[in-house]
């Protein structure tokens, strides 16, 4: 586990985009679908009401999939991936945030996990 003690705050590069979150996470995913390798995020999940995000974002919902589940969140001015949230949801769904925002030293000893989203 993280050394850090939360909250913890990050940032888009251009710094227009700010996320919060409560604490460490318990673990990033390293995931290997086409869309996550081509952004090159690597996810955190939290309930929504735990996340704050100032700033504005522009959302992307893949076309290429029989039904779209997600729309990922970028900074407009610099385009850093920053978040994904669900397309339906109850009223407090998981949502993915970017752990790129966050400094390295914030994340160190976080489980990193490797999953397959080639094969999904």
């Amino acid at each position: 586990m993280s050394s850090a003690i939360g909250p913890l705050s990050g940032q888009c590069h251009c710094g227009s985009v700010c996320i919060t979150v409560a604490r460490a996470p318990a673990y990033i995913n390293e995931c290997n679908c086409s869309l996550c390798h081509s952004l090159g995020a690597s996810w955190c999940y939290f309930a929504s009401s735990a996340v704050e995000i100032s700033g504005d974002t522009t959302g992307y919902v893949r076309g290429d999939l029989p039904v779209a589940e997600l729309a990922v969140h970028h900074c407009p001015t610099c385009g850093t991936t920053t978040h994904w949230v669900p397309l339906k949801g109850g009223p407090d769904p998981r949502m993915g945030v970017n752990t790129r925002l966050f400094a390295n030293e914030e994340m160190d000893g976080v489980e990193i996990r490797y999953p397959d989203g080639k094969s999904w």
